[in-house]
C-alpha cells in the first residue's frame, strides 16, 4: 500500500545518505592504511607492491560525517523533523568551533537554536569564561606535558618508570587537551548564545568502565550507544549477543579515531572490560568499594592509553614489557635529561585536578556564584583570566602543540 511504499522510499534515502557519507569517509581516511596492509601481505609473498599516493584527510571530516549519520538516522527514525531551511542547515553542519574535534552535536540538540536565539551579555561573558578555562587545560596543562609524554614514547628502550611515567602522562595529556578543546567549543557556542551538550563529566573519578564511557566523550558514547549499539540489538538479544555488540561497538568505535591496529586493540580491550563489567554485574555481584574501583579503573585506562598513544603494535607492547618486565627500574638518563621540573610539576598538578572534583561543595569555589564570599567570587571571575593571560604568553613563547584530537 502507499504507506509501506513510502516508507521504504524512505529507508531507500537513508540508506543512500548513509552509504555516500560512509563511502568518503572510508576513502578519505581508511584507504592509505587498507593499501598499506595489503601491500605489506603482498610483499611477504615476495609480489609487486600496489603503487599508491598518500591521501590527506580532510580537516574534521570524521566529526562532519558522524553529524550526517545522526541527522540522517534521526530523520528517518522521524525524532527530527526535515530541515527546509537551508542555511539552518548548513550552520549546523558547520559551525566553526566544533567541527574539528567536536562535541558531536545532534540536530535536535540546536534546532531551536538555529531558528531563533537571545544574545545577552551575559551568555557572553559565561561563554568567554568557559573558553578560558579550556584555553588554561589546554596550554597551561596539556601542552607542559606533551613534551615529557613524547620523549618517553621515542626512547628504544624505556625503562619502568620512563614507561609509567609517560602513560600516566599521556593519560594526563588526553583528558586536558580534549576536554579543554570540548570546553572552549562549548564556550565560543554560548558567546554565539547556542546550547552545545557537555562532552566530559569528570571520567577518571569513575568506580567502573561504564560509568567512565558515561562521561568520557559523552557525545561519541552516546552516539555508539544509539545509532550502532542498539541497532546491532543492545542487550536484547541475550547475554552473549550482548557481550558480541559492545565488542563490536568498542572496536568499530576505535577504528572511527583512526586507521592502525592499535585503535582496533584499544577498542578490544575496552570492548572487553564493558563485557567483562556486564558479565560481572549479571552474576549478582554488586559496585565494588569506590576507592578499589576507581584504581583498577585508572589501571585499565592507562592501559588502554598506551595503545592509543603508540605509533603502531609493536610499540605498544614494548611499552607493556617495559611497565610490566623491564630490563631496569629507575628513571633513565635518557628521560632525565629532557624533562624539566615544570612538567613534573604539571604532573601532580594535573591528578590534584582531576581528583578535587571529589570534595563537590566543600570546595569554595564549587559553590554557586551567588554564594561564595567576596574573595571567592573575585577568583571565580580573575582566575580564568590570568589563567588565560598566562597561556597566551607561554603559547607565544614554545612550540605550538596541536589538539590531540584533530588527528582523527
Amino acid at each position: 500500500n502507499a504507506a509501506e511504499e513510502a516508507s521504504d522510499s524512505r529507508f531507500r534515502w537513508m540508506m543512500i545518505g548513509l552509504v555516500g557519507n560512509l563511502v568518503v569517509l572510508a576513502y578519505f581516511k581508511y584507504a592509505n592504511f587498507g593499501v598499506q596492509s595489503f601491500n605489506q601481505v603482498v610483499t611477504a609473498m615476495g609480489l609487486t607492491p600496489t603503487p599508491w599516493h598518500e591521501i590527506i584527510l580532510p580537516i574534521g571530516l570524521s566529526f562532519y560525517v558522524l553529524q550526517s549519520v545522526s541527522y540522517l538516522i534521526d530523520v528517518w527514525r522521524k525524532d527530527v523533523p526535515v530541515s527546509r531551511n537551508f542555511v539552518a542547515y548548513a550552520a549546523y553542519k558547520a559551525i566553526f568551533s566544533q567541527l574539528i574535534a567536536g562535541p558531536i552535536v545532534r540536530y535536535a540538540e540546536i534546532e531551536e537554536d538555529l531558528k531563533t536565539r537571545v544574545h545577552t551579555w551575559e551568555k557572553f561573558g559565561l561563554g568567554a569564561r568557559r573558553f578560558m578555562i579550556g584555553f588554561c587545560m589546554k596550554v597551561l596543562v596539556a601542552d607542559t606535558i606533551a613534551p615529557m609524554v613524547d620523549v618517553v614514547y621515542a626512547l628504544p628502550n624505556p625503562s619502568m618508570a620512563d614507561a609509567w611515567a609517560g602513560a600516566i602522562g599521556y593519560t594526563l595529556q588526553l583528558f586536558f587537551d580534549f576536554a579543554g578543546y570540548s570546553a572552549m567549543a562549548i564556550g565560543l557556542a554560548q558567546m554565539c548564545a547556542f546550547r552545545f551538550p557537555e562532552n566530559f563529566n569528570n571520567p577518571y573519578l569513575a568506580g567502573n568502565i561504564q560509568e567512565f564511557w558515561q562521561r568520557w566523550h559523552m557525545t561519541l558514547s552516546r552516539f555508539l550507544r544509539d545509532y550502532l549499539y542498539i541497532s546491532l540489538g543492545g542487550n536484547r538479544k541475550g547475554p552473549v549477543r550482548t557481550y558480541v555488540n559492545l565488542l563490536m561497538t568498542m572496536v568499530i568505535g576505535g577504528f572511527w579515531h583512526g586507521a592502525n591496529w592499535t585503535f582496533i586493540l584499544w577498542g578490544f580491550w575496552h570492548g572487553g572490560l564493558l563485557a567483562l563489567h556486564r558479565y560481572w554485574r549479571g552474576a549478582g555481584n554488586g559496585p565494588m568499594p569506590y576507592i578499589l574501583g576507581n584504581a583498577l579503573l585508572m589501571l585499565a585506562v592507562i592501559l588502554g592509553w598506551v595503545a592509543f598513544r603508540a605509533h603502531d603494535v609493536t610499540s605498544a607492547f614494548a611499552m607493556y614489557g617495559a611497565m610490566f618486565m623491564p630490563s631496569s627500574i629507575g628513571l633513565s638518563d635518557a628521560l632525565a635529561w629532557q624533562v624539566t621540573p615544570d612538567q613534573w610539576w604539571c604532573v601532580l598538578i594535573g591528578v590534584v585536578l582531576v581528583y578535587l572534583p571529589l570534595f563537590g561543595s566543600r570546595l569554595p569555589w564549587q559553590q554557586p556564584v551567588e554564594a561564595m564570599g567576596g574573595f571567592w567570587r573575585l577568583c571565580w571571575f580573575w582566575a580564568p583570566t590570568a589563567g588565560f593571560l598566562l597561556g597566551m604568553i607561554l603559547l607565544y613563547s614554545r612550540a605550538a602543540v596541536p589538539f590531540l584530537y584533530f588527528q582523527f
